[in-house]
């Protein structure tokens, strides 16, 4: 198996977790992993992005525009600046909820990311939108978006991993007290269909 799996959204909405998640259930497959990060924004609220490659092509972490298997988009307007590392066919994931960038809120600008979501249907021909503002309140934490993507890409088959693959990180990375959530928010696509 090979992939390539772009996430991005911004700062505080655990991307770079997702990441490790994803990267650490390819490694107990036994798949080479190679990744690259951007965080240095991310307490700000500014963009993030990581670039994924796993199995026997991932000879370095970044990945080409036009070559992503996957994008994960965390914020719809992220997805939407990263969608041209998409390539023909690929799969996005993205969260409904919109957060306004930096930038915008700085210029006093609006942003709900609804015209976003539109740009995204209008150009990608596998996309699945998880309600995530909806599966919070389902759940009971606004901690758990990342896990409630993660799900989606899991259940789509996108990611070419399984959710036992991914419970198993969860176990090892984050902390006991964590786990049921967790493991909720990771089964929740499964058990909406059409999130």
């Amino acid at each position: 198996m090979s992939k390539n799996i772009v996430l991005c959204g911004v700062g505080g909405q655990g991307t770079v977790l997702a990441s490790k998640l994803i990267s650490g259930a390819a490694m107990n497959k036994g798949l080479s992993v190679k990744s690259a990060e951007t965080i240095g924004m991310a307490q700000r609220g500014g963009s993030v992005f990581s670039h994924l490659r796993l199995g026997k092509d991932a000879c370095c972490p970044m990945i080409a525009r036009g070559t992503a298997d996957v994008l994960i988009g965390f914020e719809p307007g992220e997805a939407v600046r990263m969608l041209p590392y998409l390539k023909k066919g690929g799969q996005v994931i993205v969260s409904s909820r919109s957060v306004m960038p930096v930038t915008a809120a700085l210029a006093g600008s609006g942003y709900n990311g609804s015209e976003m979501l539109e740009y995204l249907r209008s150009k990608v021909d596998k996309l699945i939108v998880v309600d995530t503002e909806k599966a919070c309140r389902e759940l009971g934490s606004t901690k758990i978006v990342n896990l409630l993507l993660l799900g989606a890409a899991v259940e789509s088959g996108a990611l070419g991993l399984s959710a036992d693959d991914i419970r198993q990180v969860i176990v090892s990375r984050i902390p006991q007290k964590f786990h049921e959530l967790n493991f909720r928010a990771l089964s929740y696509a499964g058990a909406h269909k059409g999130v």
